[in-house]
């Protein structure tokens, strides 16, 4: 059986795959770097938003 991969992701799993805190990861959402919404009481992160996060922070540095 194949696993399909995620289409949103929860603030821990964003800080596993970036690599930061629990509060840069709000800071980012705050400042409207990091795409989100709620579901429920769960804030999640679309992996899109992620890509593109990363993509506007290696743009930055070239």
């Amino acid at each position: 059986m194949s696993r399909v991969a995620p289409v949103v992701l929860k603030v821990p799993e964003v800080m596993a795959v970036l690599g930061m805190s629990r509060g840069k990861v709000y800071d980012l959402i705050r400042a409207r770097k990091l795409k989100s919404f709620t579901e429920g009481r769960s804030r999640r992160i679309p992996l899109t938003a992620v890509h593109e996060y990363v993509q506007s922070k290696m743009e930055e540095a070239a």
